[in-house]
């Protein structure tokens, strides 16, 4: 049953905006805000748009909205609203109890607002309801003559009853009645009061760039659908702001928030893309953290995007771009949603369909990434069924698994020799290639130290002492503990390490690791499992000298929920006929869980066809110098080794491509000058 009609009234003319109802406020034409403020209000069965216009048409049908088509004799500057109204009831022969008159000049009407009127003529309160603001403005005439007040006497405001100012938003009406008489105020006549942020009706081009400035703020958050997010990266992943340090290293600062965001948009199938007119290494290494393509160093942003796009194949309309300044504006113009920061220059503020609430630096991008992603469908349930059973795991703000970044970890292990500082510097070298974490190796000397050795005299570069007096002297405590997860917070990476025994699960769940790690040599220590498998958190388990039956043995103790394995021989340094890497896909398919590589070797070589063959995380030591003290440097990488891996792991991301055989834009000009096609 058709109890209330709403009609919108959308003439294809206007004296003071030329064709004022398609006009895009917060990215949305005015008479789809008009439809679609209807069809949220709960009271209205539905919604009409009454016009001339085909454009203005076609637009009502997209929203949702029946059309009628507006006579020529209707459609003039001097023809009545009310005119299209009755018009609209005759051309669908409907007999509405309540009819309400919607006007798309106000761009905020709140359906709540709407429906509030529309039960007040139900209710029999009222036979017209009009939307008006609340006001206690003095009037006057232009010759001094006070309209609503007597001047010589000024009551302050809280002495006076509101008036109200009628701001055309909408008109409730009892269909008989507006038949009857022919216009919209008849009867017993009420005024629905709406906030003066609501209450800005367009006239002219003024009224419309202060709406469109407004938007951003006024219109509730909703999901952002499309398949594509392209960001500037000062001022939108960081708060635009730069540190120099006396090297003149140049850093900035993030939110690890994002990460996990953009992660949760490239598992949902969203394409993302860094745009950024500088050439910075800073930019680089954030973007490959996030394991996202980057464009650098461009001089015409609105070119290199229409280009990209192309190349995609993706539907402007379907791609967001956040900006902060007035260069954004030109990519901004190029997409279906154009995004903000709520710092942004007012000239991108006011271009755009949505500004975040979040600053960059401080989650801007998280707050998009979520709105987007909450526009996806979920899969169906015999696709969730079906999808492969390994990962992903998160890690903190990252996500381990097929489809993810591969997550880097240089293994700082015990090459610190018992040194903080050394530490440190092992932590720049992992953050300043681009890894996501570093680990080290935890122990009880008294413990993991066989009774046998504990008395053997080692020579060390403290001096001859004993091997347990030398494991002792190379172990942390809780104190450079702390300072090693302070700075690896300020270096933005993960830290965790390796516990040999159960007091040192302990202690790190103390230091509220994020993960724990099983070295190969604890695969058949079941009495570690089970306290690392107590803790909840997420577990890397190596592999190395364990057979197949051992690691079924220790899966069966941890699980595979939050489980990631790695790969491993454990040969120091790893010659190429033992690495085996074969064994990633075997582990995969043997217990479904993410299967990473951690490398022994000399060189880069096994770790990058790691990566190739489904590696979800790539770990390898990492020193100094290889030919520093200590057991492990002479099979670790150097910093510009590090730094050589994760940029080739990165490019080999972006080479693996998605398997579909297509022609790509490079390949157009070659094709049209080599190909010979013969019958």
């Amino acid at each position: 049953m058709l109890r209330v009609l709403a009609v919108v009234p959308a003439r294809g003319g206007s004296a003071g905006v030329p064709l004022k109802n398609l006009a895009l406020v917060g990215g949305v034409p005015l008479v789809t805000r008009a439809v679609r403020a209807c069809r949220r209000a709960e009271l209205v069965d539905q919604v009409v748009v009454s016009t001339d216009h085909a454009g203005i048409a076609e637009t009502a049908r997209q929203a949702g909205a029946v059309v009628v088509d507006r006579p020529e004799e209707l459609s003039g500057a001097t023809a009545s609203s009310e005119s299209a109204v009755l018009h609209a009831l005759d051309a669908l022969g409907a007999d509405p109890e309540v009819v309400v008159l919607v006007q798309c000049t106000s761009a905020f009407i709140d359906p709540e607002d709407l429906s509030a009127a529309v039960r007040r003529v139900l209710d029999g309160e009222a036979d017209s309801v009009v939307s008006g603001l609340p006001t206690h403005e003095f009037l006057w005439t232009a010759a001094g003559t006070g309209i609503n007040h007597d001047p010589a006497v000024r009551p302050r405001r809280q002495d006076r009853e509101p008036q109200f100012r009628e701001n055309g938003a909408f008109y409730v009406m009892r269909a008989s009645g507006l038949r009857e008489h022919g216009h919209r105020f008849f009867g017993e006549v009420a005024v629905q009061p709406v906030p003066s942020r609501h209450a800005i009706e367009i006239d002219d081009p003024d009224d419309l760039e202060l709406v469109r400035a407004l938007a951003p703020f006024i219109d509730e958050p909703e999901p952002i659908d499309v398949d594509a997010v392209i960001t500037d990266f000062d001022g939108v992943h960081t708060d635009d702001r730069a540190y120099v340090d006396s090297d003149g290293r140049e850093m900035v600062l993030v939110s690890r928030s994002d990460g996990m965001g953009v992660s949760l948009l490239r598992r949902s199938g969203v394409k993302v893309l860094v745009m950024s007119t500088e050439h910075n290494p800073v930019v680089a290494a954030r973007a490959r953290k996030l394991g996202v393509p980057v464009l650098q160093g461009l001089a015409d942003k609105r070119t290199v995007l229409r280009d990209w796009l192309a190349i995609e194949g993706l539907d402007p309309a379907r791609v967001a771009y956040v900006g902060n300044d007035v260069n954004d504006l030109g990519p901004m113009a190029e997409v279906g949603w154009p995004v903000a920061t709520p710092d942004a220059h007012p000239r991108v503020r006011a271009a755009a369909r949505t500004v975040l609430t979040r600053p960059g630096g401080s989650g801007a991008v998280r707050e998009l990434c979520d709105r987007v992603v909450a526009a996806r469908p979920e899969p169906p349930a015999a696709a969730a069924r079906t999808r492969p059973r390994f990962g992903p795991v998160a890690i903190g703000d990252a996500l381990v698994g097929d489809g993810e970044p591969v997550y880097v970890i240089g293994e700082i292990g015990i090459n610190h020799n018992g040194d903080l500082d050394l530490a440190r510097r092992l932590i720049d070298v992992a953050a300043d290639a681009g890894c996501q974490a570093v680990k080290f190796q935890k122990r009880t000397p008294a413990i993991c130290v066989p009774e046998d050795q504990k008395g053997r005299i080692r020579q060390t570069p403290w001096g001859e002492m004993t091997y347990l007096e030398y494991k002792e002297r190379t172990e942390f405590g809780a104190d450079e503990y702390r300072q090693i997860a302070k700075y690896c917070d300020e270096r933005g990476l993960h830290w965790f390490a390796s516990p040999w025994d159960v007091p040192s699960v302990e202690f790190l769940e103390e230091m509220d690791v994020l993960v724990h790690k099983v070295a190969s040599a604890g695969v058949a220590d079941h009495e570690l499992l089970r306290a690392l498998a107590a803790t909840g958190k997420p577990i890397i388990m190596s592999t190395g000298m364990s057979t197949l039956p051992e690691i079924d043995a220790a899966v069966e103790i941890l699980g595979t929920d939050r489980l990631i394995m790695m790969h491993a021989t454990s040969t120091y340094p790893l010659p190429p006929e033992e690495a085996n890497l074969r064994t990633i896909t075997t582990l995969k398919e043997r217990y479904g869980v993410p299967v990473g590589y951690s490398g022994h070797e000399r060189g880069l070589q096994i770790s990058l066809a790691a990566v190739t063959l489904g590696a979800v995380c790539v770990e390898r030591h990492i020193t100094l110098d290889r030919t520093m003290w200590g057991s492990d440097h002479a099979a670790s990488l150097e910093p510009a080794g590090l730094e050589h891996l994760v940029r080739d792991i990165r490019i080999i991301e972006q080479a693996m491509g998605d398997g579909v055989k297509r022609v790509f834009p490079g390949e157009e000009a070659p094709k049209a000058r080599l190909r010979r096609v013969t019958v």
